[in-house]
């Protein structure tokens, strides 16, 4: 059950850093602020795969909700290699 825990732990931090990463652009805070530094590199390259497929429409970014939705998608991919259950 261990793994079990490591996988959505790590699931759940990514879906936090997003979130935080994706209120921050909405308030002005420093972009030179380290720890919005650290949510840039671990989710923009992320975040920018998905606005190759739906880019910004009049300054709104529906990008983050294709990230979130694969996200889930990628994370119950891994419990049926891991696990052997059902996608579904």
């Amino acid at each position: 059950m261990w793994i079990y825990k490591v996988i959505s732990y790590t699931f759940r931090f990514y879906e936090g850093a997003l979130l935080i990463y994706i209120f921050s652009s909405w308030f002005p805070i420093s972009r030179e602020n380290i720890i919005i530094r650290f949510l840039e590199d671990i989710c923009e390259p992320y975040l920018k795969l998905f606005r190759k497929i739906l880019p910004p429409l009049a300054m709104v970014d529906f990008s983050p909700i294709l990230a979130f939705i694969a996200l889930g998608f990628i994370e119950r991919l891994i419990y049926a290699l891991v696990f052997g259950v059902s996608i579904f």
